[in-house]
């Protein structure tokens, strides 16, 4: 008799947008981001087309956490050789789809990409990987900081990589 698994895909796409079933991915975020994780809600998950050249971005799953940040979580099963492409695309999206006109920048809201891959995405020996925005000196290699006026004004922000987003990569197949 065959065994009949729940694929992470499925369970991603079916139970886990239940709000009775929130605590499953807010421990699965909370171990990742290494932070509590409360999930405010799911957000719709298909971008706006501004035009008919526009490409269309439909994510796998999109919350909203307590601290205001975007999560987006993409699940990949096919190969695709250009998907880190992909990844700053939907982000590049995202942020601009969360954005009103005559907004002012520092509106601009975090966005954390998690991408669940089911092949060999880049050369590496890890299964679990993070990308983050540091701005290094190119002669002095020291990290470029908030100034002390930009730290007054933004006080939640700790750092310049906080304003980024930041990408995670799970290869599901060397796990």
């Amino acid at each position: 008799m065959k065994s009949q698994l729940v694929r992470f895909d499925w369970a991603m796409k079916k139970l886990l947008r239940n709000k009775a079933n929130f605590e499953i991915l807010e421990g699965f975020l909370s171990e990742l981001l290494k932070q509590d994780v409360r999930i405010e809600s799911i957000l719709e998950s298909e971008s706006n087309k501004n035009s008919l050249a526009d490409k269309q971005n439909r994510v796998d799953l999109l919350t909203q956490v307590g601290s205001g940040e975007l999560v987006l979580i993409e699940l990949q099963v096919e190969a695709q050789y250009d998907y880190f492409h992909r990844m700053v695309y939907g982000t590049s999206k995202l942020i601009t789809d969360n954005m009103d006109s005559g907004s002012s920048y520092e509106m601009v809201r975090k966005v954390i990409s998690i991408n669940i891959v089911y092949f060999d995405l880049g050369h590496g020996e890890d299964y679990v990987y993070k990308g983050a925005t540091d701005f290094k000196g190119i002669h002095k290699n020291d990290v470029l900081q908030l100034s002390a006026i930009q730290r007054g004004k933004f006080t939640t922000i700790g750092s310049v990589s906080e304003i980024f987003p930041e990408y995670y990569i799970l290869k599901v197949n060397e796990f």
